[in-house]
């Protein structure tokens, strides 16, 4: 794995990898397929009986590794959960802040009642990994990260956990899916990408993920070894700080003074900063052919991207002019931050957008860290500016738009990893008004608009989507998956397709 697992607890950070393993230990609802459509999980069926209530069916003779038996009572103790993790980074809460009521019909019907028509119950539910009532009233983040409390009904238990380096499965036998075809899985994370491709090529790993972009064609030429590749659904972009009204922590003016009114808070630099970057010379210098340039949240042909929204092509003379416009005429200082191990060529990523901010005339010191050091600082909205990533999970709009850009509130659960606070009110009522239309064309449209205005204000700053590669050795075959989760269940012998 290219990326650490930061806890076990399925409630209490929204990571791609933590989201990984938990889908290897428990099971929700519904999940998604390689290509992020909806399919059954723990619910073998579902409708909408009316505007404002979902019914759910759920499968008979399921247990929890323990032997506890799954019941309709256990979805209500878990929904009941998610919004009370303490200290969680990126709650889980939006996916259930909008059941106002949940009716158990009997042991395996439950009823999920809400206050507006809400169209994305089904996605939504793919998020909420589903907990034990009777292991888990008092279970702790800590419980699940030392392993007595990593109990659930997914393919795998898991045997052992060593932060930041292994974790060591064993196939559930009395799994209700397909058995995956692994007795025993250890489960490394070599963040290192030299480390990581060296591990693949002395046999040391059977499969590795993020395959680092230099070594694409060195591995595809290796007749020992096969490729399993897509394009994926994340977006690597910029986040800014929206939240200090005043000086912002880490802008000066070029003397290296503070700056009494936050820079970033004016959409024309933020705009100027946008056209500054040449995202075709990182997409195909940087990343390698790896990454496509990206003007929104999502590739052409997801639900909800909205078309003509280009990415924004680099121009720097219309950058100067936006800064001058905004009282910034000679720029100003800024240090951008973000992860050193993490995402494909982060760090050189934001060196890249560092020097060509510089060039430019905002004058940009780089700061990389390890990835548990940056994520738990981006979440306190310690930095000016920041890059980072998010993976749509659902496969539509509506996914980042709630977690990304929408106005941060607790209470509804928005903003969960809105880490710049930005907000905008006109975007937030159509993407409200998304979120009760049930008629999937509306939808799309409303969630088009408000696509198309968070981008114009640039409230994120947009880099490029990844695509998702896996190496592996000959004999191994692999389900590549959009939402780039690297799931042992994924993999089989190759012999067996």
């Amino acid at each position: 794995m290219g990326a650490p697992v930061t806890s076990i607890d399925p409630h209490y950070h929204q990571l791609s990898p933590n989201t990984a393993v938990a889908h290897m230990i428990f099971s929700g609802l519904t999940t998604t397929d390689g290509h992020a459509r909806i399919v059954p999980d723990l619910a073998e069926s579902w409708h909408a009986v009316d505007e404002t209530t979902w019914e759910f069916k759920l499968r008979r003779g399921v247990r929890f590794h323990n032997g506890s038996r799954f019941t309709a009572d256990d979805v209500a103790f878990t929904f009941d959960r998610v919004p009370k993790v303490p200290n969680s980074p990126s709650s889980y809460a939006i996916y259930t802040r909008p059941i106002t009521r949940v009716e158990i019909v009997d042991s395996h019907t439950l009823r999920l009642h809400t206050a507006v028509p809400y169209p994305l119950m089904p996605t939504d539910l793919a998020s909420v990994m589903i907990l034990d009532r009777e292991t888990h009233a008092a279970a702790t983040t800590e419980g699940f990260n030392a392993g007595p409390m990593a109990i659930g009904t997914g393919p795998f238990r898991m045997v052992s956990h060593r932060n930041g380096d292994r974790i060591e499965f064993e196939r559930n036998e009395g799994y209700f899916g397909t058995a995956p075809a692994w007795a025993r899985v250890t489960y490394r994370m070599i963040t290192n990408d030299p480390a990581r491709t060296a591990a693949l090529l002395a046999g040391d790993v059977d499969v590795i993920d993020q395959v680092p972009t230099s070594d694409l064609a060195k591995l595809r030429a290796d007749q020992r070894l096969t490729l399993s590749e897509t394009t994926g659904l994340r977006l690597i972009f910029l986040g800014l700080d929206h939240l200090s009204a005043e000086a912002s922590p880490f802008v000066t003016d070029n003397e290296g003074k503070p700056v009494p009114r936050n820079p970033l808070r004016d959409p024309r630099v933020r705009r100027a900063l946008s056209l500054m970057i040449d995202r075709g010379a990182i997409t195909e210098r940087v990343m390698e052919g790896a990454a496509i340039p990206a003007g929104q949240f999502l590739p052409e042909g997801s639900f909800g991207y909205a078309p003509g929204l280009a990415a924004p092509r680099q121009d720097a003379e219309a950058a100067k002019k936006l800064l001058a416009e905004a009282g910034f005429p000679q720029g100003f200082r800024m240090t951008l931050h973000g992860p050193n191990d993490r995402y494909p060529n982060d760090a050189r990523i934001i060196q890249a957008i560092g020097q060509m901010w510089t060039r430019a005339g905002i004058r940009t010191a780089i700061e990389a860290q390890p990835w548990t050091t940056f994520v738990g600082r981006a979440a306190k909205q310690d930095f000016s500016a920041f890059l980072i990533g998010w993976g749509t999970s659902s496969g539509e709009a509506s996914n980042p738009l709630r977690n990304l850009t929408a106005t941060y509130d607790r209470e509804k659960g928005y903003g969960a990893s809105n880490r710049g606070r930005y907000s905008n009110p006109e975007a937030d009522r159509i993407l409200d008004a998304a979120m009760r239309e049930l008629d999937d064309p509306k939808r799309e449209a409303l969630l088009q608009q408000a696509t198309r205005i968070v981008f114009e204000d640039t409230g994120i700053i947009p880099v490029h989507i990844q695509k998702n590669a896996w190496a592996m050795r000959r004999g191994f075959a692999h389900d590549a998956r959009a939402d780039e989760l690297t799931r042992a269940q994924d993999i089989r012998p190759a012999a067996a397709r």
